[in-house]
Formats: structure tokens, C-alpha cells, sequence
């Protein structure tokens, strides 16, 4: 069942919203409520694109610092 909802917003921000709706061939409705749908998924590292997702947890449990970087740097390069 779909129901009204009444945001206030600045006007600006509105013709913005409506000018990125018609870009994207959507309603500012539909966009606010793919938003809100979001919100609770439990899964949201999934709508992460393939390569940061495979990046997740890389560094979990590592000690880095910016001396460390430096070090990495100066054998990497000198």
C-alpha cells in the first residue's frame, strides 16, 4: 500500500532533485524511496562495485601507520 509523505525541503535542493529524477528517467519519489530502501538492508556491502568489495577486510588486524608507509616508500624507491 503506498501512502503520501511530505518533506520540506529548500527549493533548490528540489529542482535539483527533479532536474537528476529526469536525467535518470525516474520520479524524485521513486528515487527517495530506492534511498530509504536501502537504509536497512542487512546485505549493503553487496551493492559495492566487485573490486572494492574484494578489497573489504584486506588490511583488518594490520598496524598502519604513516611510518610504516614512509618505510614501505623509502624500499620502494631508494
Amino acid at each position: 500500500m503506498q501512502t503520501k509523505l511530505t518533506l520540506r525541503l529548500e527549493e533548490q535542493l528540489i529542482e535539483r532533485a527533479k532536474a537528476h529524477a529526469k536525467k535518470r528517467g525516474k520520479s524524485v519519489s521513486q528515487m527517495v524511496a530506492d534511498y530509504f530502501s536501502l537504509l536497512d538492508r542487512d546485505d549493503q556491502p553487496e551493492t559495492l562495485p566487485p573490486i572494492t568489495r574484494s578489497l573489504r577486510g584486506a588490511l583488518k588486524g594490520a598496524v598502519v601507520d604513516e611510518d610504516t608507509y614512509r618505510e614501505y616508500l623509502e624500499e620502494k624507491y631508494l
